[in-house]
């Protein structure tokens, strides 16, 4: 992080924006020439700090707008079990992020579904059945307050 400059970190913040902005209009926000910002940009990509560009879906408009966090706890967290829970939890598409908590669980999964009844299957039949669950615990989301990536 500390080889970026502050025009690295300009076309990164205006990437988040507007990651279909074109070069030209990029390299005048940040304050450069077309050339030296597309240098610049396929630097940051080949160097990882940009991983790749996405479209943001307006999810209530797919129908996808009921969120569940579920809380996991295991019954074996060394090593290998992990590393199973962690590559089964990766095919389950309903759940859109998953991270491992430092507490008194393991996991935080989010997950989007339809509406209450497929949580409950997807709670039930895929995200019980994860190698080496031992309990969940469902935190539905009332209302979406704040969510930078759309």
């Amino acid at each position: 992080m500390n080889d970026l400059d502050k025009f690295d970190r300009a076309i990164i913040t205006e990437l988040q924006l507007d990651a279909r902005v074109t070069v030209t209009s990029l390299a005048a926000k940040v304050g450069l020439s077309k050339t030296p910002c597309q240098i610049r940009m396929r630097r940051l990509e080949e160097q990882g700090y940009i991983r790749g560009y996405t479209a943001l879906i307006d999810q209530k408009k797919m129908g996808l707008d009921h969120i569940a966090f579920a809380q996991v706890t295991l019954n074996d967290t060394s090593t290998a079990a992990l590393e199973a829970f962690n590559a089964a939890t990766r095919k389950i598409s309903a759940v859109e992020e998953c991270h491992m908590i430092a507490g008194n669980f393991d996991y935080l999964l989010k997950v989007r579904t339809r509406n209450m009844e497929e949580y409950r299957a997807v709670l039930g039949e895929q995200i019980s059945a994860l190698p080496h669950v031992l309990q969940t615990s469902t935190f539905v989301v009332m209302e979406n307050v704040k969510d930078t990536r759309g």
